[in-house]
């Protein structure tokens, strides 16, 4: 099984998944990080070296690649459903949940990021308007399921998507865990 996470920058994706991860015992995977270690850089510099149609050709090679391998928890970049085949590799070889939240709740969230290409403009709220317009859409398109993350806690957004895997019948109910069988505020611990 491959659950792949899509969603805005600053969506939760890869905190999400980590713990997504761990709950469901699969490995993580990031694509972004996956493609800073196989450039030996970061996205950032090879996008200002290169350019947004170079990084896009390396991000879908990657997501290729990796919708490939066996079970793993994907979070994907932000920009990773503009493609057409990164959309139809996602829908059709993984588990999609698109992690929505508003512009304002993303801005909030990421107003003190320097890392994001995207973003460093002189407006970051409006361009996120401008993108959350643009890509709501084929996030929504690419998607089997959409949580909303504008408030939950992490915990409550991992509940919510293993709550989905399971009604889906794609994860037995025994591993996914009760919240009556942890304490309020901590991850949910899976059963044996």
């Amino acid at each position: 099984m491959i659950v792949s996470l899509v969603g805005m920058p600053g969506s939760g994706k890869s905190t999400v998944g980590r713990h997504l991860a761990r709950q469901l015992g699969l490995r993580f995977v990031d694509s972004d990080a996956e493609i800073e270690r196989q450039l030996g850089t970061s996205i950032r510099d090879y996008f200002a070296a290169h350019g947004e149609d170079a990084f896009r050709d390396l991000e879908q090679r990657t997501i290729d690649e990796l919708t490939r391998q066996p079970g793993c928890v994907l979070a994907t970049g932000g920009g990773a459903v503009l493609r057409p085949a990164n959309r139809e590799a996602l829908h059709a070889r993984s588990q999609v949940f698109y992690l929505r939240s508003t512009p304002e709740e993303l801005f909030r969230r990421l107003r003190h990021d320097t890392t994001r290409p995207l973003l460093q403009v002189g407006d970051p709220q409006r361009r996120l308007r401008e993108l959350f317009r643009d890509r709501d859409p084929l996030y929504r398109r690419c998607a089997h399921f959409v949580v909303e993350t504008t408030r939950p806690s992490v915990p409550a957004l991992i509940g919510m998507v293993l709550m989905q895997l399971e009604l889906a019948g794609i994860v037995d109910p025994d591993r996914v865990p009760s919240p009556i069988d942890h304490p309020p505020g901590e991850p949910p611990v899976l059963r044996p």
